[in-house]
């Protein structure tokens, strides 16, 4: 039985040796090289270019995300569309035109070419609403944050997929996104990056995956191998049950991805798929590889990878790991260009640059990030004028002034996403500065909770004396309903709208190195 969570929250094959280098260039005869910033498989197939040579236009809602696509002369004329603020179901509504399909309920790319969804400013959140790829191809998706999709529940969107591509979709690109859940089935939800019903040709790259009972798959079933060429790098993928990804039939490439607490599975290759499998960094996690679920086996070819405290099941009749000491089964050819940084230091340069509102860097190949030149950038929007009907809070800034009143986290519970050895989610709740909380890694969750409706509107997040890392952006959650409060970045005390909840999340969501909470304390006023 697999258990849910609960806010819990990418001719010449390179050898071991080779593989894990730093800075190894890998090419194939005949390959091409990433164009235009396009990585992996999405630049084979003619490449993936998106909305380039199109007109730019400007969305704040899902309404008007449908219009510019309905606006078009046809359905494969370029557009990049620049989103802002928060995407959500009281801004998005069906836009019917000739160049268009398009959905009440989700952000519908059905049966249309040529476009680029780029986040810009301080962000773009879709929230509670899925992005759907349907019959559609040369599309790419960057630095956008897509949340809390359910399948159950309400509201339901998409499937309950975060990003979600089915029915001949064919070259696609997302990049520097964030993809995240607040549990698993049982709480609504379903996978962060699906595809299904064949899709072809698509890269996911620095993005982030977390928080989630399923991470994502190629296939809807065993019967279901008609995708393949996928490429996932230097991705995050961070709290997840299984599925990082499940892969029924067709080739994947999957490499310098950081995998932090996968519950139950990770890298699922199973009906026939292959998968070379490239300088990831595996920690605190259970089965990262093998063919899982299933008697239907799947294969792979491994190098590079590290495996840092990764238990394994014993093999059964269906549960075949790769592990405890991974071999390669098969040989899979990958005919572009890549470069490969070091297994050691992947989770650092996938701290660094995956996930949305990163600047879009990228690793220069050896370990360091660097922004890059070429592709679709996160300019710095246009002036105008806020919808009043939809008003987007800018990030917080916290100020050092201590609140008054009543610390209503003494005597309330608290729990998180990870925590890192010799630390505890009691510590932020025990009045001690000489105690503290720290994620596994450089980013997580601290999570106060009570038994009885808490009205809430300042919280202070003090950080334990002599931190190294240093808090850097993050999000306050209210936890009963999945909704943002407020986002900004640094430790100090921050204030919100006055919320009555049981229980409210401090989500840190970027640091430069480990955080460390001493107290996360709570104030009605």
């Amino acid at each position: 039985m697999r258990r849910p969570v609960a806010l819990r929250l990418h001719a010449a094959l390179a050898t071991a040796a080779l593989g894990a280098t730093a800075g190894v260039v890998l090419s194939m005869p005949g390959a091409s090289a990433a164009t235009g910033g396009v990585t992996g498989y999405a630049t084979q197939n003619g490449g993936t270019t998106g909305g380039a040579g199109g007109q730019t236009v400007r969305a704040s809602t899902g309404t008007t995300i449908h219009a510019a696509l309905c606006g078009r002369a046809s359905s494969s004329t370029p557009i990049i569309i620049e989103v802002s603020g928060t995407i959500n179901h009281g801004n998005t509504s069906k836009v019917s035109g000739d160049s268009c399909n398009t959905a009440a309920d989700r952000i519908e790319l059905k049966e249309i070419s040529n476009v680029s969804i780029v986040g810009v400013g301080g962000g773009a959140v879709f929230d509670q609403l899925g992005i759907h790829i349907r019959d559609s191809s040369n599309i790419i998706i960057q630095n956008v944050t897509v949340r809390n999709v359910r399948k159950s529940g309400s509201p339901t969107s998409n499937g309950g997929d975060a990003i979600g591509m089915e029915s001949t979709v064919r070259n696609v690109w997302v990049d520097h996104v964030t993809l995240e859940a607040s549990g698993g089935e049982s709480e609504g939800f379903d996978g962060l990056f699906d595809l299904k019903d064949n899709v072809q040709y698509v890269t996911l790259s620095y993005s982030v995956m977390r928080n989630s009972g399923r991470g994502g798959l190629v296939g809807s079933s065993e019967s279901d191998r008609s995708n393949g060429f996928i490429t996932y790098h230097h991705n995050l993928y961070e709290n997840i049950d299984s599925r990082t990804p499940l892969l029924r039939g067709g080739i994947a490439h999957i490499y310098n991805n950081s995998y932090v607490s996968l519950h139950e599975s990770g890298i699922n290759s199973r009906a026939g798929a292959r998968a070379r499998v490239d300088n990831n960094h595996f920690r605190n996690s259970k089965d990262v590889l093998g063919t899982f679920y299933t008697s239907e086996a799947g294969y792979w070819q491994v190098s590079g990878n590290i495996f840092d405290n990764v238990t394994w099941s014993s093999p059964g009749d269906d549960t075949n790991p790769a592990g405890p000491n991974p071999q390669s089964n098969t040989t899979v050819r990958i005919p572009y260009s890549y470069t490969l940084d070091g297994a050691s230091c992947v989770p650092s340069i996938v701290s660094q640059t995956a996930g949305a509102n990163r600047g879009n860097q990228v690793s220069n190949g050896n370990c360091s990030p660097t922004t890059p030149t070429t592709g679709p950038t996160n300019p710095t929007p246009r002036p105008t004028t806020p919808s009043p009907t939809n008003p987007t809070p800018g990030p917080s800034t916290p100020t050092p002034t201590q609140p008054g009143g009543t610390n209503l986290s003494i005597g309330a519970g608290s729990d998180g996403s990870s925590k890192a050895s010799g630390t505890s989610y009691g510590n932020v709740r025990d009045g001690n500065m000489a105690t503290y909380w720290s994620p596994a890694g450089s980013t997580g969750y601290i999570s106060i909770k009570w038994d009885s409706a808490t009205a809430v509107s300042r919280i202070n997040i003090r950080e334990a004396s002599g931190a190294t890392g240093g808090i850097g952006s993050w999000r306050v959650v209210n936890a009963d309903t999945g909704a943002v409060l407020t986002s900004g970045s640094g430790a100090g005390v921050i204030t919100f709208t006055r919320t009555t909840l049981k229980k409210i999340t401090f989500d840190i969501t970027s640091s430069n190195g480990s955080p460390r909470v001493a107290e996360f304390e709570t104030y009605a006023g």
